[in-house]
C-alpha cells in the first residue's frame, strides 16, 4: 500500500493518498487545495483514482475536489449534511477573504455512517459519522492500512492536543464531544490518527493527554 500525507492549499489541509501498488487503483482523501500537486502525486505512481473522500466540507478540504475530479472522473464521497457548504464553496470564501471558483462538481455517493468503502485487492475504510465541527463531519477508519495496522482519518474532528473548532457554520461544541467520546475513544489506544492539520497522533494519546477529553 502507497501513503502519502502531505498538506496542501494556504490552510495547510492534510491530503491523502492511499494506492493500492498491485492494482493501481487509489483513493484521495480531503483534495483541499493545489490540484496540481494532487495530481502530479498520483501520475508519478500512475495510480488511476477511484474515490475522492471528504471527512467534511469547509472550503479547505474540498478546493481541488472539481479540478481533481475533472481529470480523474474519480467518484465524490460527501455526507449529505456538508452539502450546504459544498454547495456554497465561494461563499465560504468570500466570509474568509479568499476568492474561488462557485462552481462544484456533483457528489456521486453520500456517505452515512456505517458505509464500507472497498477500492483495489480488498483495502477497506469504514465511515464514521463524527458530527460536531460540522453537520456532515465524517471520520474514516482505514482497515489494516500501514504495518497492518488500522489508521484514523479524523479531519478536524481530533488534533493532537485539541479538537476541532465550533464555532464556524453548524460547528457544536457539545457534539463534537459526543462524537469524539463515542465514536473515537472506543477504538484501540494503538491506533494512528492523521488529522486534518498539523502532526499526527494516535488515540491512547490522546485519551490520556488532550485536555478537552479528560473528563469524558
Amino acid at each position: 500500500m502507497f501513503v502519502k500525507t502531505f498538506p496542501v492549499g494556504s490552510f495547510q489541509c492534510n491530503c491523502t493518498i492511499l494506492g493500492d501498488e498491485t492494482t493501481g487503483v487509489a483513493i484521495v482523501i480531503d483534495p483541499g487545495g493545489e490540484s496540481q500537486k494532487i495530481l502530479s502525486a498520483l501520475a508519478q505512481k500512475g495510480f488511476t483514482v477511484k474515490y475522492l473522500l471528504h471527512t467534511h466540507a469547509h472550503l479547505d478540504h474540498i478546493g481541488a475536489t472539481k479540478a481533481v475530479k475533472d481529470a480523474t472522473g474519480a467518484s465524490i464521497g460527501l455526507h449529505k449534511e456538508d452539502l450546504f457548504l459544498y454547495d456554497n464553496i465561494a461563499m465560504q470564501g468570500q466570509l474568509l477573504g479568499v476568492k474561488l471558483d462557485p462552481h462544484v462538481c456533483p457528489v456521486d455517493h453520500y456517505l452515512i455512517e456505517g458505509d464500507v468503502i472497498e477500492w483495489g485487492n480488498q483495502n477497506r475504510i469504514e465511515i464514521l459519522h463524527t458530527p460536531g465541527h460540522t453537520p456532515g463531519s465524517l471520520t474514516f477508519l482505514a482497515k489494516k492500512l500501514s504495518d497492518a495496522k488500522d489508521v484514523l482519518f479524523a479531519g478536524d474532528t481530533l488534533f493532537l492536543g485539541s479538537i476541532g473548532r465550533t464555532d464556524l457554520w453548524g460547528g457544536d461544541y457539545d457534539q463534537i464531544l459526543d462524537s469524539i467520546k463515542n465514536k473515537i475513544l472506543n477504538l484501540d489506544d494503538t491506533i494512528s490518527v492523521v488529522c486534518g492539520h498539523g502532526p499526527n497522533t494516535n488515540i491512547g494519546r490522546e485519551r490520556k493527554a488532550n485536555p478537552f477529553l479528560l473528563n469524558l
